[in-house]
């Protein structure tokens, strides 16, 4: 894989992540929307990019990295879970205060595809 390629695929990733949190803050405003790719890691596009890339055979399975993100990926789905059964349950601004937390988990997966764009670079 060419670096371009490298940086297009994990730009991919990065678009797919923010996408994810974008949907979950207007779901979290009362704009409805799709529930299944905000609930469950599988559905998502960003859970269909971790599983041809980071499990199995992926072509970045084999970093140290991949098993800490999938991991990550399943938390802020948990999380999402969390904040929509809040605001589903009337108690949108428990949910939308609850952001944080995601957040910090948001940051950390994008930390962990720098890394790993980084780690991909080097071995390219």
């Amino acid at each position: 894989m060419t670096v371009e390629e490298l940086k297009q695929d994990f730009d991919s990733a990065r678009i797919k992540h923010v996408h994810f949190k974008s949907k979950l803050r207007s779901y979290l405003f009362g704009n409805g929307g799709e529930e299944g790719p905000l609930r469950d890691p599988e559905v998502c596009s960003l859970g269909q990019w971790i599983a041809s890339r980071l499990r199995g055979r992926g072509v970045y399975a084999h970093l140290p990295e991949a098993r800490q993100f999938d991991r990550q990926h399943n938390l802020i789905h948990q999380e999402a879970n969390r904040l929509m059964d809040l605001h589903d349950a009337g108690r949108p601004g428990d949910a939308s205060a609850g952001y944080g937390p995601l957040q910090v988990i948001a940051d950390e997966m994008l930390t962990l595809l720098q890394t790993m764009e980084a780690r991909m670079r080097r071995e390219a």
